[in-house]
């Protein structure tokens, strides 16, 4: 798998963590399943199939030891379940899940029948956070070919470490800026506290990809390589969305969690996407660092006030730059990690090539050093 700065390159000013990855951030697990079978022409219920299931676990007892989390929507075209209840209490209690757009409810049910196995039984409820993009140009996505099972082999392969991007779970059938899209991750460091992200790219249109400011989707154009909206007259170029998940273990009140997960668009805006009209842009952030004091109900005396330690406001601004460039980074490992595709009726999204993209880089002075 080949990363952005393993071509060379940069992006932004702050240092990655040590995996670049939001698993840089302690406790934080990622596990995907992918699904990948059948070629040829669409058959509903048979294939082909490009598709598959994302899941971020904040840590290994989320249900009990429940974390700070706020919300941003940037284009409400899309769907991420659960979230009202997130802004309500500004608290995250399950796993957050990515797929596609026709499996969220699968997807939401079977965290819900983990949650109970769990539990063995006993009585409780659960209003888990599923988030899908659209990858019905390549994916037989009406055929409803994710499962349960597949919620649970992600759940059981959820790692701490580096982290499968490019053509893997939710993003397996994904295109990004006309490319082949899909999962991607990057971290920063800033004050002693890490923000990793983890996106969905699924969006934007080519003419718009910026890399490090840089017009890349103009120069490297459809007459050179071809887009897969080409062969999908149903979809415009742009018309997807995005997915962004973002965790930190700076000490971070559910308001302040809100304010990160803003900053989240402007590293999506940086890479050339604008939230469409037919996008859905969601972002979810969490901070890890009260999770141990928020089981309020564990205490003996339920009503008791709960100590949490929070940053002033005044010290979050470089905790939004973080945001902004993990996003972007994630971003552009999704694009770099990806390898070109052929799905259903032989439309192909192909992979933005390194070799091209180093050249245009180079000629902007933005290269390799």
């Amino acid at each position: 798998m080949t990363r952005y700065r393993d071509l060379g390159l940069t992006v932004g000013q702050l240092p990655p963590g040590p995996g670049n990855a939001i698993t840089d951030v302690g406790d934080v697990r990622v596990g995907v399943t992918t699904l990948i079978r059948g070629e040829g022409t669409l058959f509903v219920g048979e294939g082909p199939v490009r598709t598959g299931v994302t899941v971020v676990v904040p840590h290994d007892d989320i249900a009990h030891r429940p974390v700070f989390a706020g919300a941003h929507r940037l284009n409400g075209n899309g769907e991420m379940t659960g979230l009202e209840w997130v802004r309500e209490s500004g608290q995250l209690t399950t796993p957050v899940a990515i797929t596609n757009t026709h499996s969220v409810g699968v997807v939401r049910d079977a965290l819900v029948a983990e949650e109970v196995a769990r539990r063995h039984g006993s009585s409780f409820w659960s209003l888990p956070v599923v988030a899908e993009t659209y990858d019905g140009a390549l994916n037989d996505i009406n055929g409803m070919h994710v499962d349960a099972e597949h919620l649970r082999d992600a759940l059981a392969s959820a790692r701490g470490g580096p982290v499968p991007e490019g053509n893997v779970g939710g993003g397996t059938g994904m295109i990004c800026h006309e490319f082949k899209g899909g999962t991607g991750t990057a971290s920063r460091t800033v004050d002693g506290w890490t923000v990793g992200a983890l996106v969905q790219a699924n969006h934007g249109a080519r003419e718009r990809l910026a890399v490090d400011g840089v017009p890349v989707g103009r120069e490297l154009g459809r007459d050179r390589i071809p887009s897969a909206w080409d062969q999908e007259e149903a979809i415009d170029a742009g018309a997807g969305s995005i997915i962004v998940v973002l965790a930190t273990d700076a000490p971070l009140l559910p308001h302040q969690l809100d304010r990160i997960a803003q900053r989240a668009v402007i590293g999506i805006g940086r890479v050339g996407g604008g939230g469409e009209h037919s996008s859905g842009d969601l972002i979810l952030a969490f901070s890890t660092a009260n999770a141990g004091r928020l089981a309020s109900y564990k205490l003996e005396r339920p009503s008791a006030p709960v100590d949490v330690t929070m940053l002033p406001d005044g010290m979050i601004t470089p905790l939004f730059w973080a945001a902004i460039e993990a996003t972007e980074e994630a971003i552009l490992n999704a694009l770099i990690a990806a390898e070109t595709m052929t799905g259903r009726d032989g439309i192909t999204a192909h992979a933005l090539p390194h070799d091209e993209l180093v050249a245009v880089m180079t000629r902007y002075t933005r290269g390799p050093a």
